[in-house]
């Protein structure tokens, strides 16, 4: 990543090229950028931002602070609503006239502090390995297959099996 002064300044050295007469293209060639980088960074000027979706970014201001995720957090541990998930639980609050945040807002804080899991009675669920079955000898395993075949008329199909 090019730090914004990285370009400010390779964009003025370009300029100062083609002010002296040099084509555009052959001044950015020389820094290894192309004539399009070129273009958006002077068309950005100093409005540079990392766009890459790793990038560090400041908190927006609309960002629930940590008093109100608590308060999303002890609301969710009370004794009516900890067996119930967040889209239960958001509806009764609103019908009470209460508004924390959003359906998803409440997942999210739920799966941030690892407490996602489910609810109540429910039981987890259990994930199975892919069954796979293995012939050590012959007529161990037998397979059959049905298969639709076209008949000579549109709409009319055979089994084979």
């Amino acid at each position: 990543m090019t730090s914004p002064s990285d370009r400010l300044n390779a964009v003025s050295l370009i300029d100062e090229a083609n002010s002296a007469g040099a084509r555009l293209k052959v001044a950015a060639k020389e820094l290894e950028l192309s004539i399009r980088t070129y273009e958006r960074w002077k068309r950005e000027g100093k409005e540079t931002r990392d766009k890459r979706p790793g990038a560090l970014r400041k908190t927006p201001s609309f960002a629930l602070d940590e008093e109100e995720r608590q308060e999303i957090l002890d609301t969710m541990h009370k004794e009516e609503f900890s067996s119930l998930p967040p889209s239960q639980v958001v509806p009764i609050l609103a019908d009470r006239g209460i508004y924390l945040a959003s359906e998803s807002t409440f997942y999210r804080i739920l799966r941030k502090q690892q407490e996602h899991t489910p609810r109540g009675r429910a039981k987890a669920s259990i994930r199975r390995g892919v069954p796979s079955h293995f012939a050590k000898s012959k007529h161990e395993i037998w397979v059959t297959d049905i298969s639709w075949l076209r008949g000579p008329i549109h709409g009319v199909f055979y089994y084979l099996y």
